[in-house]
Formats: C-alpha cells, sequence, structure tokens
C-alpha cells in the first residue's frame, strides 16, 4: 500500500547526496473533490501538489512556497502551494478563448496543456513581529521549455542554486507521488571524481523508479527497493494535509484593498456582496450593514 499524505526525507551517509520522497492520498483527494478537472488536468495538478510538498523542505520559517505556471493554451494558470505547516492547496484555472480538446482533456501534456509560459517559484515568508518584517520575498522564474514538470524543475534548480536535482512525478485519481535527489555542497567527500561518482550510482539507481512503484509501494518499500545497497538514512516522516488559508477575515481585507469606492459600486450594482473561495468553495456573504461595519461608516447604498 502507498503512504498516504506522508513527506520522508533521508541522506546518505557516505556522500553528500539528499532525498525525498513524498505520496498524497486523503489531502490529494479532497483537492480534487472541490473542483471537477478532466483526466489530464487532473494529473497535472497532482504533480504540481507532490511538487510542491517536496519543495516546502526549503522553508526554513513560517510562510507559504507557491508554484505557478502560466501559459497561452487551454490551461492559463495552474498553482499548488504548500506552507511551513504542510498545509497544501492547489487550483486550475482554464483559458475561455481556447478549445480545451477531447484529446486534450483526456491524455495533454503539461507543454500542450500550458502552451508558451513560465513556471513561477515563489517563497513567501509570513510578517511577524519576531521577524520584524525583515524576511524577504524571493521569486525564480523558468521558461516553460521541457516536456515535464520534473524537468522545467530540474531547470530552476541547476540556475538558481547550481546543485544537481533529478525529479520524478506520477498522479492517478487516487495518489500524486515525488521523488527527489540532490547533491549536496562538498561536506563529506572533497574529491570531485569521488562525488560524481556517487552522484552517477544514486541517480542510476533512482531513474529506475516507475510511475507504478511510487503510487503503489509506501516509501520504505521504494527506499529498499532503490537504495538497499547503500547507506540510507531516513529521517521521521512529516504529515501533508489539505487546509485551505481562505477566511472572512482575509475576504474583508480584500474589499478594503478595493477601496471604498470600488466597494461602494459592487454594492449599488449587486444589493450585496459575495466571495468565493475557488480553491475550497466556501461562501462568504457581505450584506449592506457588514459593509457599512467594514468601511467605518455610511455607504453610497
Amino acid at each position: 500500500m502507498p503512504s498516504n499524505d506522508l513527506l520522508n526525507r533521508f541522506i546518505f551517509d557516505d556522500c553528500d547526496i539528499r532525498g525525498e520522497l513524498v505520496t498524497l492520498g486523503e489531502s490529494y483527494r479532497e483537492i480534487l473533490n472541490h473542483n471537477v478537472y478532466p483526466p489530464a488536468i487532473q494529473k497535472l495538478l497532482g504533480e504540481f501538489l507532490a511538487a510542491v510538498g517536496l519543495l516546502s523542505s526549503t522553508l526554513k520559517f513560517d510562510g507559504v512556497i507557491i508554484l505557478q505556471a502560466r501559459g497561452e493554451g487551454a490551461i492559463s494558470t495552474i498553482m499548488a502551494e504548500c506552507n511551513h505547516h504542510n498545509n497544501i492547496r492547489g487550483i486550475v484555472r482554464l483559458r475561455d478563448d481556447v478549445e480545451l480538446t477531447d484529446t486534450l482533456a483526456q491524455s495533454g501534456t503539461m507543454q500542450e496543456l500550458l502552451g508558451k509560459g513560465v513556471l513561477v517559484i515563489t517563497i513567501e515568508p509570513k510578517r511577524t513581529e519576531n521577524f520584524g518584517g525583515k524576511l524577504e520575498r524571493y521569486q525564480g522564474v523558468v521558461p516553460l521549455e521541457k516536456e515535464t514538470l520534473a524537468g522545467c524543475l530540474e531547470d530552476y534548480f541547476q540556475q538558481s542554486e547550481q546543485l544537481a536535482t533529478r525529479l520524478w512525478f506520477a498522479a492517478d485519481t487516487e495518489h500524486a507521488s515525488g521523488f527527489l535527489i540532490q547533491a549536496l555542497p562538498q561536506q563529506l567527500k572533497t574529491n570531485a571524481d569521488e562525488n560524481r561518482n556517487h552522484w552517477e550510482t544514486i541517480e542510476t539507481l533512482a531513474d529506475t523508479i516507475t510511475p507504478e512503484e511510487l503510487l503503489g509501494l509506501d516509501h520504505e518499500q521504494i527506499l529498499y527497493r532503490l537504495f538497499h545497497e547503500q547507506p540510507v538514512r531516513v529521517f521521521e516522516p512529516t504529515h501533508v494535509q489539505f487546509a485551505c488559508s481562505c477566511s472572512r477575515e482575509r475576504s474583508e481585507s480584500a474589499l478594503l484593498a478595493l477601496g471604498k469606492v470600488e466597494v461602494e459600486a459592487l454594492l449599488i450594482e449587486k444589493g450585496t456582496i459575495d466571495i468565493d473561495c475557488q480553491f475550497c468553495n466556501k461562501h462568504y456573504h457581505f450584506s449592506p450593514s457588514d459593509v457599512r461595519v467594514l468601511l467605518g461608516g455610511k455607504t453610497l447604498h
């Protein structure tokens, strides 16, 4: 049986290489239940969710990491995010002026679905008094030049961190899984040739993983099957879960950010203001009196 909503980190004791395995089960299915997608788009969203689960290990503070692709194809935007507490969510937006054919919906690749576009990785720290508001927002951008999400992310790591990195993803209707190995800055081994040999060995072994194994085996079985002759140290797993960060307070903040004139115009046009969360489908209703209290006085309505 596959692992369920778990992220496992591991390192090799005799060389400077680390790895991660993530498998999403209940959290993935809950995300799919909120929005119905055709098979190819569902699979791609699963890969993005698994990827952002792996990337969450870069968060060393309270914040969120966002993986987003924007393109000119049938998918205008696909986005997955994970915060420091390993809460994930994701969504896909389709373009109205581009036809999603049956072939694309059933078996389209990432490049076919998104077309020409970019992949954006954003690390957004939560502003708290403990950090004095000094943590910087980071954003990396790579073009969607490779056929797969794994290939694009490997380019990102090579360009931004100059670290050899390999990734594998798999998703079906029940689970989404991701697997990463990455060379670390030289510490244990100072000989470049020796490090290169270790990397080639680990990469060759890892590259034998199949989508069926990623989706059907638990993490312990996968690591034993790939690296039973290697000294692998596996850390305690981290639980991953679906959780949406929407709230009435955030909806109020969004209305305040629009400005009083815009909010009053909406109220005059609609009679009330309703905000729906596209991630979890929660509904937030604001009556004229709610808006009046929010704006701190009378409105035009």
